[in-house]
């Protein structure tokens, strides 16, 4: 006979004494730490135990006792359930401390080296519609509150577009207004939505993998251009029709879409990079700008998310790299070959590494509609293709930026990197923890002399890190 589990825990009046990882909230109980979701420091509050471990627990807020003197109130309609924005109720100024802190705690903490003192943090010039791309579930089973699972009486419509939510990878919670991108993205959903159950569409199950409506993706840029691309998924016979008549309906309702795409996605994921696009009106691809650059990006380019900020971002890349216009400078994990175009006219020649063939391909149209001659970009993975033949041939790096995903750099780029011995490094990085452990590395022969976070993501607990480091 199965052992009874007992009861988890309901901890009264505690105190809320700290921003923790991932958005949440830090609470002390004796000497157990809780971590809490959408409270902010000096919430007293109630909580009810949701998972226990031996030092620490998770748990949610059941009662307000008494609302902190710094809390403001969230602006959006879905906030405590949607798990995008958290920081909804902390003040923009006390975000931007914290994020400061986080950067300072993990490169002191983990990378245990000499560091110079920090500059402030960028802020964000927009901390609303300041993303340039969304991507919306499609589901038949939308998220349901803890009332209409007690009583088994779901209230209104099940099919949703929206968000998934943390930890049901099959339930979608549906969003009316999310305040991250131009609120025309807001109408071009809502008008999906509508059309789909007003013409019986079906919308996807992802454990069955069955169902039409997918995926709906959005894109905007600086140069006024939108771009949408619906995922279907053809079941049976009539599919195709029924898609192309929303797709009209799009291109009827919306004239500001300039790229109006979609696909036939039969994968078990969601993922597209390895299909091909269908046209339905308009052009296969937007443009943005950047300091007289036009970039080009296609439905499956990477371009940050957060375009003015972007712009920051890469200024400040650039003058931690210290160009004169005669060095040979890497770009590492190079994408559509932002930062390489942008950094290319203070460079003698600039070389770009990156795994995904299709960026590579976007980098290199990239140049040549910018009239920039002196790049080159190879398609591939990083740990293979940067090699001491690879540096031979193309010439010994005098500068290396390098802007890896979250995980950091693989040990043997590293190592490349030591051996190649650049005069300088400039580390851009989305992770300030795993940029902390590379720095530990490349400490063997590297000083770091600058540090500037840059925040790309108001609202939410990230921020992205550029390092510079010189020869010791």
């Amino acid at each position: 006979m199965a052992r009874k589990k007992k009861p988890l825990p309901i901890l009264e009046n505690v105190t809320i004494t700290d921003c923790a990882a991932e958005g949440k909230a830090l609470a002390r109980v004796n000497d157990m730490v809780v971590f809490v979701p959408f409270c902010v420091p000096g919430d007293v509050v109630d909580l009810q135990v949701r998972k226990k471990k031996h030092s620490y627990c998770e748990a949610e807020v059941i009662r307000f006792i008494k609302k902190s003197d710094v809390r403001e109130e969230a602006f959006c309609q879905h906030f405590g359930v949607c798990g995008g924005c958290k920081w909804q109720t902390l003040p923009y100024e006390k975000q931007l401390e914290m994020k400061q802190q986080q950067v300072f705690q993990q490169l002191t903490r983990i990378g245990k080296i000499e560091l110079p003192e920090f500059s402030p943090i960028l802020g964000s010039v927009k901390t609303r519609e300041y993303r340039n791309k969304l991507e919306f579930g499609c589901s038949n089973k939308r998220w349901m509150t803890r009332e209409e699972i007690a009583t088994g009486e779901p209230a209104g419509e099940m099919r949703a577009i929206g968000f998934h939510i943390t930890g049901a990878f099959d339930k979608i919670l549906p969003i009316e207004k999310c305040y991250l991108m131009d609120n025309l993205q807001n109408e071009i959903r809502n008008s999906i939505r509508d059309y789909a159950i007003g013409n019986d569409m079906t919308f996807f199950d992802l454990r069955q993998q069955v169902g039409l409506l997918r995926d709906v993706m959005i894109r905007n840029s600086n140069t006024g251009e939108w771009m949408v691309l619906v995922q279907f998924h053809y079941d049976e016979e009539g599919d195709e029709q029924r898609a192309m008549g929303l797709m009209q309906h799009l291109a009827d309702t919306f004239p500001q879409i300039t790229s109006l795409l979609y696909v036939d996605n039969q994968k078990c994921n969601d993922t597209f990079g390895d299909l091909d696009i269908s046209v339905f009106k308009g052009n296969d691809h937007i443009f943005e700008t950047m300091e007289g650059l036009k970039f080009k990006v296609g439905p499956k380019s990477f371009y940050q998310t957060n375009t003015e900020q972007a712009y920051h971002l890469y200024s400040v890349a650039r003058n931690f790299a210290q160009l004169t216009g005669n060095e040979v400078v890497y770009d590492l994990y190079t994408g559509t070959g932002t930062i390489a175009n942008f950094v290319a006219k203070e460079a003698g020649k600039v070389v770009g590494i990156e795994y995904v063939p299709e960026a590579i391909e976007d980098a290199k149209v990239n140049s040549e509609i910018n009239g920039i001659d002196n790049t080159l970009f190879y398609a591939g993975d990083m740990k293979d293709i940067l090699n001491d033949e690879f540096i031979a041939h193309h010439g010994k790096p005098d500068v290396i930026i390098t802007d890896p995903p979250r995980a950091g750099m693989h040990q043997d780029v590293v190592d490349t990197i030591l051996r190649a011995e650049p005069k300088r490094i400039v580390y851009v990085s989305c992770n300030p923890a795993t940029q902390a452990r590379d720095l530990q590395l490349l400490d063997a022969k590297y000083k770091v002399t600058a540090v500037q976070p840059v925040d790309m993501f108001p609202h939410t607990p990230h921020v992205e890190n550029v390092v510079a480091l010189e020869m010791k």
